[in-house]
């Protein structure tokens, strides 16, 4: 039963109100109410919030208590334009519904209550929720009528009923969520607590200690997925996950402002978000070099050229050390010092510790000869005394020499070892000029990896309590090996598709790649169902695939609603700045895609018609227009998408067939595609 957008409350007393204007009346009624407790709540966390220093008895518990008010006085931040609740559960009386039955829930973004702790909407997380997603008429779960809402902004609108107990359920004949699905698009990436659908339910609900690989064809929602799952887990481990961080990895910038707005409209604002190359920057880059020697550094086996180049600084002792101890001397055989040295080698730890390892181990020998000796334990100031013993310090720097990361990875630079690389390998990363210091090294995007692989070597990283990494197709070996340090202790949601894999060493294979991110027995789940992207464009986008190499199922829309053009042109400017004032007469964003060189003629075109235009990583611009190159809009999603000139994309870059099949993905409602050049072969096949 659905109640009309439209539809007019009647407000004249002499004619009696229907049914469905007194329980449209009710909601908004339950609604104002909600909002009004979320208030009170807010205003109770900021009078304690307030009062935190004189209630705490001491300044490091003032402090605490001081983030823990603002953190959660931050939750509690309510946006009058979203929807405070999208959906309502009416239990039956069945067996199914247990203690629930006859109860009525309210489902939305957080859990509100009344002022004496009832619930007025529960979080769309809680257990009670889950029937919201995954309740069916085969299998009601004690549900008798689920409910769920239209809005427009933050009044209510509409509302839709099931009655699963009878049978009756709409499934994608909603229209209210098929609505919510197609809404235009401006701004910011909005979440889907209001549409996910039971195959991602199962995904986002995944225990913790669950690291899975989702293979999302375009449009199947996995980044939605993956940033849905960071939500949950927050809420079913909040103190755990507190202490031990959650962190979202995105391919750029512009992808991370896109999606940065959805976690804290959940509720969630404290998840660490990055790129690889933020999570790496030890150094500032200061060259660049040739695509191929990249490649080699992103590869696998530099591992393990560092790993031996490491290991070789780890001597045998030659000697006995004597450590004099005042009127005392300590001595310690050359085969005690090489059983300590082989008994820590055998512990793995990072490179560092295990240096410490061997002087608290040597030191520690000398402290049983002092007390054999003296009768009595040594203090603390006479332990650290031995520790920095020139004997000690000299036979540290003989047998396991302190190293950093940089001193490491300039090494192999200089002198290539043999054994793993080519002879041409070597030759290609070996450094033309050595630089005078290891302060004035011009270093590359790529050396980054190999430091950061040398500093996991050396030092142990801190573990993330759980990592979600999106596109991570374009992982390399060594990038993957980066985040695998960052979750050793942790799970993962890998997302990606292998399809839009545009890096040289993009994958092939999810296996190997969750190989190197030390995850190897993770379930790769394949979503191919589209929500987003009409099934025109699905089906135009899809003609490239047999040409990708990749084994992966063909993506499948639900959405006919949408538009598809492909006009060859004289003028490219002239034809854009036509598709984009015929996009402009609709609702919604607007995306111009194209070569990374063509963007700036573009957008002078566009200014010179007298539209403005807006930049990828220009999230919170006003302008409904956004000139993006090909190559950063992997991730980002418009309402109407013009591309431009297909063939030129193709040409930019290796991989350009793939990056085209990213570029004809991004349109959620209208695609335009005008050319010159000839089409790619595939797209006319």
């Amino acid at each position: 039963m659905t109640l009309p957008a439209d539809h007019v409350v009647n407000t004249d007393a002499t004619e009696p109100a229907t049914d469905l204007e007194t329980d449209l009346g009710a909601e908004r009624t339950h609604l104002t109410a909600s909002r009004a407790a979320l208030g009170r709540m807010r205003e109770r966390a900021e009078s304690l919030f307030s009062a935190g220093g004189n209630v705490a008895g001491d300044s490091y518990t003032a402090e605490t208590l001081g983030r823990t008010l603002a953190r959660r006085v931050a939750e509690l931040a309510d946006d009058p334009d979203t929807p405070l609740f999208f959906g309502r559960l009416d239990f039956g009386r069945s067996a199914e519904a247990e203690d629930h039955a006859g109860h009525r829930y309210h489902v939305g973004r957080r859990h509100v209550t009344d002022d004496v702790g009832e619930p007025m909407v529960l979080d769309w997380r809680a257990p009670v929720s889950r029937a919201f997603y995954r309740a069916s008429a085969r299998d009601p779960q004690g549900i008798a009528v689920r409910r769920r809402f239209g809005f427009n902004g933050g009044l209510l609108t509409s509302f839709e009923d099931e009655h699963l107990d009878r049978g009756e359920e709409l499934g994608t004949a909603s229209r209210i969520l098929t609505a919510e699905i197609e809404r235009p698009r401006v701004g910011p990436m909005r979440d889907i607590v209001a549409t996910i659908q039971p195959e991602q339910d199962e995904l986002v609900r995944a225990d913790l200690e669950t690291s899975i690989c989702v293979q999302g064809a375009p449009g199947t929602g996995k980044t939605a997925v993956g940033l849905h799952r960071a939500a949950f887990l927050l809420y079913l481990h909040r103190e755990r996950l507190r202490r031990s961080g959650v962190l979202v990895v995105g391919p750029n910038r512009a992808f991370l402002s896109y999606i940065s707005a959805v976690l804290p409209a959940l509720g969630e604002i404290e998840v660490e978000q990055a790129t690889v190359d933020d999570l790496i920057a030890r150094a500032p880059v200061r060259a660049q070099e040739d695509p191929a020697v990249a490649v080699i550094k992103h590869d696998a086996r530099m591992a393990t050229v560092l790993a031996a180049a490491l290991n070789a600084h780890i001597g045998a002792p030659e000697e006995p050390m004597t450590v004099p101890d005042g009127s005392y001397r300590w001595r310690i055989g050359v085969e005690v010092l090489r059983r300590i040295i082989d008994d820590v080698r055998q512990e793995h730890l990072p490179y560092a510790t295990a240096r410490e390892r061997v002087r608290a181990r040597v030191v520690s020998l000398l402290q049983r000869q002092s007390e054999a000796r003296r009768g009595d334990s040594p203090g603390d100031a006479w332990l650290r005394r031995m520790g920095k013993a020139k004997p000690v310090t000299e036979f540290l720097d003989s047998v396991w020499p302190a190293l950093t990361p940089e001193a490491l990875v300039a090494e192999i630079l200089t002198e290539p070892p043999a054994g793993v690389l080519t002879d041409d390998e070597r030759e290609l990363i070996r450094w033309s000029t050595q630089p005078r210091s290891l302060k004035s090294a011009k270093w590359t995007a790529a050396d980054l990896v190999l430091l950061d692989e040398a500093a996991g070597l050396i030092e142990r990283a801190a573990s993330f309590g759980h990592v979600v990494v999106d596109e991570a197709q374009d992982l390399s070996a060594m990038q993957a090996r980066a985040i695998a340090r960052r979750s050793e202790h942790g799970s993962i949601t890998l997302l990606g598709d292998l399809a839009q894999g545009t890096a040289p060493w993009a994958a092939v294979d999810w296996r190997e790649t969750l190989r190197h991110l030390g995850k190897p027995d993770a379930a790769v789940v394949p979503l191919t169902i589209g929500f987003r992207v009409p099934a025109a464009v699905v089906a135009f986008a899809n003609r490239l695939l047999p040409a990708l190499a990749v084994d992966v199922p063909p993506a499948r829309s639900l959405r006919n609603d949408g538009w598809l053009t492909i006009d060859e042109v004289t003028d490219l400017d002239a034809a854009t700045v036509a598709q984009v004032r015929a996009a402009l007469a609709h609702d919604g964003s607007v995306g111009v895609i194209a070569a990374d060189t063509a963007v700036e003629s573009i957008r002078a075109a566009l200014a010179a018609a007298g539209i403005q235009s807006a930049t990828a990583d220009d999230v919170e611009s006003a302008e409904r227009v956004t000139v993006v190159p090909a190559s950063v809009v992997k991730g980002l999603e418009y309402d109407h998408v013009v591309v431009v000139e297909p063939a030129a994309i193709v040409a930019a870059e290796p991989r350009g067939l793939h990056r085209l099949y990213v570029v004809l993905t991004r349109a959620v409602s209208r695609l335009a595609v005008l050319h010159t050049l000839p089409l790619p072969a595939p797209l006319t096949s």
